[in-house]
């Protein structure tokens, strides 16, 4: 046993000294000698095509407009799809294989903090477009900064709405297995107790089971008058139908990961008629509908959230560049400081990375994500 924990940590040290004789070679030449500026973007799987879309139309868009300084953007995706720690190894590549000048992902919280680990050792920036993860914030690392609304800005709109707006007391907060689904309810909960509020009624459901008999039945017998959902699009979906072939008629409501658009078609979006759910886009606005208009000429759909924030995310980071150059630390004063609009609204960051503001809320009517008023 003692020989294997020496044996670790001296793996350990050596590839702690080679990451740093890496960065230390990298950063020789933060504008580097390559022909493009290079923007690395790490996905869930090869299935996550939204993010890439929303990062493509703002590559696109920035190379119309001249790139920087002649040179030509480019977006370099990575999967982090595989065994544990791919996420932090796709990150090592892209830094220093393809010699990326700044990072964004749109994945979980659990590759987030891997991703942050490698960003706080080779001191380059790393947006977040979708984790909502809140502990990615609390490791107080410069370099990263989340465009995406946190687990607690979440649970601040959505206690907002239930026990302040609709006085609602009686309330279920129903959670998938997966870690950030159970991470999310666990945030609602504390929030929820840090204003004095009822405990909701916690329950939890297997991603992969089709049965909720069991579940529903725990919700009709403890008389609740509203329900928070926090899971995966695709079983939620599942349940929300089931809540209506019960006819139960008490109003749903959503964190921002049921709109993950990879994991359901727009067919499954009728599904969530009525419900409503955290967001910042506003596809009515001037920006939301350029944004609408051009994802549907070069995709053929309506662009989901995660192509909103990850086309918002990339136009940010371009920003930074164009402004800034092409150098960690320029970019990283840059982003801390900057107020920037896009189709999710207002971005500006705090001393965290975090985003500022509570999100607001929208909901589905006639197949249409509408705004709710404050």
């Amino acid at each position: 046993m003692r020989f294997q924990k020496l044996l670790f940590r001296t793996f350990y040290v050596l590839a702690f000294l080679g990451l740093s004789a890496l960065n230390i070679k990298a950063m020789q030449n933060p504008d580097g000698s390559d022909k493009t500026v290079k923007i690395g973007l790490l996905i869930s799987d090869n299935n996550s095509l939204s993010a890439v879309h929303g990062a493509e139309m703002a590559i696109r868009k920035a190379n119309e407009q001249g790139g920087y300084r002649g040179k030509p953007f480019q977006l370099v995706v990575r999967s982090m799809e595989g065994p544990w720690g791919t996420g932090s190894n796709q990150a090592v590549r892209l830094i220093f294989e393809e010699n990326v000048c700044a990072l964004m992902s749109s994945g979980d919280g659990r590759n987030g903090h891997l991703i942050e680990q490698v960003a706080a050792k080779t001191r380059i920036v790393y947006l977040s477009s979708w984790e909502s993860d809140p502990t990615l914030a609390e490791a107080f690392v410069p370099w990263y900064f989340n465009c995406a609304p946190t687990d607690i800005q979440q649970a601040d709109a959505l206690n907002e709405e239930i026990y302040i707006k609709r006085n609602l007391t009686k309330i279920a907060a129903v959670s998938g297995n997966d870690y950030d689904s159970k991470l999310a309810l666990e945030n609602f909960v504390k929030q929820t107790k840090r204003e004095g509020k009822t405990d909701p009624l916690q329950l939890f459901y297997d991603n992969n089971n089709k049965d909720f008999k069991s579940l529903i039945d725990q919700i009709n017998n403890a008389d609740i008058k509203a329900i928070v959902i926090f899971g995966k699009p695709a079983a939620s979906i599942k349940l929300i139908d089931e809540f209506r072939n019960r006819k139960m008629i008490q109003p749903v409501f959503g964190s921002l990961s049921l709109l993950d658009e990879n994991d359901i078609s727009e067919q499954d979006m009728k599904s969530y008629e009525n419900v409503v759910f955290v967001s910042y886009v506003n596809v009515s606005g001037s920006n939301g509908l350029f944004f609408r208009e051009e994802f549907q000429k070069n995709y053929g759909k309506v662009p989901g959230e995660v192509a909103a924030y990850s086309f918002d995310g990339m136009n940010l980071l371009i920003e930074v560049i164009k402004n800034s150059g092409t150098g960690r630390r320029e970019i990283q004063n840059y982003l801390s400081k900057i107020h920037y609009t896009g189709v999710t609204g207002s971005i500006q960051f705090d001393n965290k990375g975090k985003r500022m503001g509570t999100p607001g809320l929208m909901q589905i009517k006639n197949g249409i994500p509408v705004p709710v008023e404050k």
